[in-house]
């Protein structure tokens, strides 16, 4: 029996309560955990579960998501046969729920060249570590139509079934109105045999700043870290060949993730750093998520904030926000003392 898995990864998601950080970029993308992008975990899931086809469908702002995926290398899936697959949307509405059907019909020659007998969908933005071979055992044992992955009762919008299966669902969803894998399952009038896996462990969607900030700042409990984090199982991601973080004089560092390519001078305490940032003397940082390149200066304060990439705050500067409600920077901005006093 064909138990092979292909892997089918929907990128067209843009959760609007989290525009701040993916105006400029997919949500695939986002910059999570110092070093990672949300989607080198799904990716790495599916990679650890022996999937070695896999197909992403992008439809916003996607080109910093395919420099970071390149040719698959760094998640083995530069391959003669099978590997990564690309294919962005060809339109630019905003489509609602997991798994276009209309976008997976403009690459369905895709599906039918595949030999992989199963198919799993699954969103871009569910920060987890599991196997799917169990899912996919447990699918085949039960004689599942459909499998829906789930947490506490809730779905993790992630479904698995035959490839045949989602070939004719694409193909009738002018006839059926199911334009998504949600759309069927939560028809209560469908046909198929719906089966549900419980997984127990640690999984967040990461569906707005809130959600975003508070999944970090667990992140830094070696507890919770572990629960991600796995030996026999490790998180994939693209490799960048930086100098280690170099801590000058007056650097003191607490309670925090620091990636590599830093320079840092001052304070830093429960915060997420990543890589290539600069923080001037006597800067005092809490409490906050700092994205690749941001350029702190001298003498400056920031509580409860999240800077996004290329952000450049001056001397002085004063940001602070709480743990309810971080404050975001956008992307490439300039923060001086003056604008926030």
């Amino acid at each position: 029996m064909n138990k092979k898995l292909l892997g089918v990864i929907d990128a067209t998601t843009y959760h609007e309560d989290l525009e701040e950080i993916i105006i400029h970029r997919s949500l695939a993308a986002v910059p999570f955990a110092g070093r990672y992008r949300l989607i080198d975990f799904i990716l790495s899931n599916m990679v650890n579960s022996g999937i070695q086809s896999v197909a992403i469908f992008p439809k916003f702002q996607y080109r910093s998501l395919m420099d970071h995926l390149g040719s698959g290398k760094d998640w083995d899936l530069n391959r003669k046969r099978d590997g990564l697959f690309f294919f962005p949307s060809p339109s630019i509405d905003i489509g609602q729920g997991i798994g276009s059907f209309n976008h997976f019909a403009a690459n369905i020659d895709y599906f039918y060249r595949s030999n992989q007998e199963y198919a799993l969908i699954a969103n871009c933005f569910t920060v987890m570590n599991m196997s799917f071979q169990q899912v996919l055992d447990r699918h085949i044992q039960t004689g599942c139509d459909i499998t829906e992955i789930r947490q506490g009762g809730q779905s993790l919008e992630m479904y698995l079934v035959k490839t045949s299966l989602l070939i004719e669902l694409i193909e009738t969803r002018n006839e059926t109105g199911f334009m998504c894998m949600n759309d069927v399952v939560s028809d209560i009038h469908h046909t198929y045999k719906l089966c549900t896996y419980e997984y127990m462990d640690y999984a967040v969607k990461i569906d707005s700043i809130e959600t975003y900030y508070s999944t970090s700042m667990s992140l830094l409990a070696p507890d919770m870290w572990k629960k991600l984090f796995k030996h026999d199982q490790p998180i994939f991601t693209k490799v960048k060949d930086e100098p280690p973080t170099r801590y000058l004089k007056g650097a003191h560092v607490q309670h925090s993730m620091i990636a590599n390519g830093c320079q840092i001078e001052g304070q830093i305490e429960k915060s997420v750093v990543s890589r290539a940032v600069k923080i001037g003397k006597g800067s005092i940082i809490k409490n906050s998520v700092i994205m690749q390149k941001c350029q702190i200066g001298e003498n400056c304060v920031l509580d409860s904030v999240i800077l996004d990439k290329d952000v450049k705050v001056e001397d002085g500067t004063v940001i602070q926000g709480t743990s309810e409600s971080p404050i975001v920077i956008r992307k490439g901005t300039t923060q001086g003392a003056l604008m926030n006093s």
